[in-house]
């Protein structure tokens, strides 16, 4: 019994360090991450003292935990239970490729991420690229939106700097949960994104599988209180309009919702416009060649050389911000007032074939339609006005005639003024309207939109009309709300 026993020195070495990590994750473990917890705790706490509207506990629950509930949703199981019966594949099969959807689409919030990288990030990105500027604000309106609200910002789509721009600005009221497409599902891009409480969506996607597990979880996001930011278009504008609202997402928002609840949804609608967005050039490079015959083609080394300058003229002192991008935040709309408003009956949540329920179902569609297009003109009435678009559409209004200093800045400022009458937002940089003027004629004669003339006069140039074009169109339902406005006052006037 007392004999002793060889043990080879690598086995000791191997015991020593399995002890070791035993000994670390049952003793010193637990009280690390204590104490790292209540650290991250606090810091949520003290964010929350800051924050217009509170981080969420839904959003700060753990991702396995959300995609188990996604999982066990009672929208999910009947969609597995639909998905068997039509194809006779097995229920666990079902379920694998459900949890696979779940995965892909909960996000994995991190306050640190989002406020201490994202918001930082954000900031230098958006301000090395423009000169930033917060148009109209509310903040009476945001203070008096009741605290167990769902808040939803719902903008117009420019760019894909409007990600970047609405989270640096918005930081100090909220941190915002966004639908993004198949473009960030980019190595470490998807990673960070999902960290700063993006969801990844299929915008094209018809598996009604799959449907149901996004709808199941932004349904779910939205009753929990969920901060979120959406585009009602879906898509980046190919000419500069606003597009007709998509209802996918809107509908998964209110499905459920009950105008005589506890919990109110409400909407703030938001306007971002630039004096000049980075990817004109592509969105608006297939009509080019419908017309002209020019292929603008992006190729990655083109990208990278463009970026290599920006950075070469910051360093040397000569770069120049790409004019001005500015945003604004309109007044809070409620979903109870408006559904009270139009009779509108968003509880409606059926998929059977009857009759009665089926006529239910247009109904409810019919009425997310009507919100779909009242939220679009909400954010039409509060999309900044900037000196890019006023001159860009006084330019296309006098099409063909060349036009001297004073004239074209007395048609600019009269449209001005129509716009401040009627009460949309011009945004006078410096408060000074020669400078406004300055600085759109300045951004369209270095692009070579706008020709200048030996004697001195200007006019748009032929071969840029469709990006002129573009430019103004930002700002058309505008220009025709006001000049609708102004005809009975002409009318009356020539009468007397």
């Amino acid at each position: 019994m007392a004999e002793t026993v060889a043990v080879p020195f690598w086995l000791v070495v191997i015991l020593a360090v399995l002890a070791s990590i035993a000994i670390v994750d049952r003793i010193f473990a637990p009280g690390v991450r204590w104490y790292f917890r209540r650290r991250v705790n606090d810091a949520i706490d003290e964010l929350n003292t800051r924050l217009d509207l509170r981080i969420q506990p839904f959003k700060l629950a753990r991702r396995q935990g959300l995609i188990d509930q996604l999982l066990y949703d009672a929208d999910v199981i009947s969609a597995v239970d639909l998905e068997h019966r039509t194809t006779g594949k097995p229920r666990a099969v079902i379920m694998k490729e459900a949890k696979r959807y779940a995965a892909e689409i909960v996000p994995s919030f991190s306050p640190i991420t989002y406020f201490g990288i994202g918001t930082r990030a954000a900031k230098w990105l958006s301000e090395f690229t423009y000169r930033v500027h917060l148009g109209y604000a509310d903040d009476h309106a945001f203070k008096e939106i009741p605290e167990n609200a769902s808040v939803v910002f719902v903008m117009n789509h420019r760019s894909n700097m409007d990600y970047v721009l609405v989270t640096y600005l918005a930081s100090r009221r909220a941190s915002l949960s966004y639908a993004v497409g198949e473009w960030a599902q980019v190595i470490f891009l998807h990673s960070l994104l999902r960290s700063m409480g993006a969801y990844f969506i299929r915008r094209n996607s018809k598996n009604q599988l799959y449907r149901r597990v996004l709808a199941a979880y932004v349904r779910k996001a939205t009753k929990e209180g969920v901060t979120q930011a959406v585009f009602p278009e879906g898509g980046l504008s190919p000419d500069g309009t606003l597009r007709e609202p998509k209802l996918g997402l809107l509908s998964y928002m209110v499905s459920g919702f009950k105008a005589d609840g506890e919990k109110d949804i409400v909407f703030i609608p938001v306007g971002i416009n630039y004096d000049r967005v980075l990817e004109d050039r592509i969105l608006t490079a297939k009509r080019e060649k419908e017309i002209s015959g020019r292929d603008f083609r992006v190729r990655m080394s083109s990208v990278f050389g463009f970026l290599l300058h920006l950075v070469k003229l910051r360093f040397q002192g000569r770069l120049h911000r790409y004019g001005h991008a500015c945003v604004s935040f309109g007044k809070p709309m409620s979903l109870t007032e408006f559904a009270r408003a139009n009779g509108i009956d968003f509880s409606t949540h059926v998929e059977t074939g009857d009759p009665v329920e089926r006529k239910a179902r247009e109904a409810r569609f019919a009425g997310v339609q009507k919100l779909g297009e009242r939220l679009l003109d909400e954010i039409g009435g509060v999309i900044p006005v900037l000196p890019v678009a006023l001159v860009s559409t006084v330019l296309l209004q006098n099409e063909d005639h060349w036009m001297g200093d004073l004239e074209l800045k007395s048609k600019v400022f009269d449209l001005m003024q129509r716009m401040e009458r009627a009460g949309y937002h011009v945004h006078i940089p410096r408060g000074d309207r020669d400078y406004t003027l300055e600085t759109g004629m300045r951004m369209l004669k270095l692009r070579h939109i706008m020709e200048a003339s030996e004697e001195g006069l200007f006019r748009a140039n032929p071969r840029e009309q469709l990006l002129l074009e573009y430019y103004a169109n930002s700002i058309a339902h505008i220009v025709a709300a006001v000049e609708k406005a102004g005809r009975p006052d002409e009318v009356s006037s020539e009468m007397s």
